[in-house]
């Protein structure tokens, strides 16, 4: 189960960073959404299938990693291009994660967002998001990448 808060920002908070990552992304299935991605951090690159449920706070997630030549494969099925996103991770206060990304930056559609995931719904519903972070957008769900990836790839 995956539960996470999304919210859109102006730009990469000014913390210090956990981590960070180039990523692809595309959409075989949109209803349900089977997603490929691949995760690139130092020199190393990870592929995963993905399979998510409905549902905006909380809904079924699905990961499964693949190798390089499955990814390459699923590639070559995806109707329209990859979304390109470069990630970053913050620490945040208990234990939290702000994972916050550049989509399709240099691009006329490019634009900041981010996640906090969490372990309950409880715990999310009592998320007090930090003051750099932007208008929520948890339950809407045009602002999931599914949906951005049809409305600018499709």
């Amino acid at each position: 189960m995956e539960i996470e808060r999304k919210f859109l920002m102006d730009g990469f908070p000014p913390l210090p960073t956990v981590s960070e990552a180039l990523m692809l992304q595309g959409y075989l299935c949109c209803a349900p959404v089977v997603r490929i991605r691949s995760k690139e951090t130092a020199g190393q690159t990870d592929y995963k299938l993905c399979f998510k449920g409905q549902g905006t706070l909380a809904r079924e997630e699905i990961e499964l990693p693949i190798d390089a030549q499955t990814f390459q494969r699923l590639s070559a099925l995806l109707p329209a291009p990859f979304i390109r996103k470069e990630w970053k991770t913050y620490a945040l206060e208990n234990g939290l994660l702000l994972e916050c990304s550049l989509v399709d930056g240099g691009t006329t559609n490019a634009f900041y967002y981010a996640e906090v995931e969490f372990e309950s719904i409880e715990q999310a519903q009592v998320f007090v998001p930090p003051s750099y972070l932007g208008k929520e957008v948890t339950e809407d769900s045009s602002y999931s990448m599914n949906q951005y990836w049809q409305r600018t790839r499709l």
